[in-house]
């Protein structure tokens, strides 16, 4: 691999940074419409992951790494991801016993 197969150029940095801020921009005006409680969740975590799956493919250049690497983080990423199924229930269960 040479130097040029990790160049992206300031644009390519340029552009994953807008689309980072165009998710973050949606999830702000999302956390303030009237959307039920476990749409909410679904939403903002599914936007979180696209975000987290950006920054960690292009600033933490993993995205130039080989196959193998990928094979050895998906299944972590799997596990986060069973934890948070985990969890939604009892945060659910947290927010229906909240004194309106």
């Amino acid at each position: 691999m040479g130097a040029h197969a990790h160049s992206g150029g300031s644009k390519l940095y340029l552009s994953v940074w807008a689309w980072l801020l165009a998710l973050t921009i949606l999830e702000v005006i999302l956390a303030y419409r009237q959307i039920p409680f476990q749409a909410m969740l679904v939403i903002l975590m599914g936007l979180s992951v696209v975000k987290a799956a950006l920054i960690i493919s292009y600033f933490m250049h993993l995205r130039f790494e080989r196959f193998s690497l990928f094979l050895t983080l998906f299944p972590a990423l799997i596990f986060c991801v069973a934890l948070l199924f985990v969890f939604f229930p009892d945060s659910i269960r947290l927010h229906d016993l909240r004194v309106p």
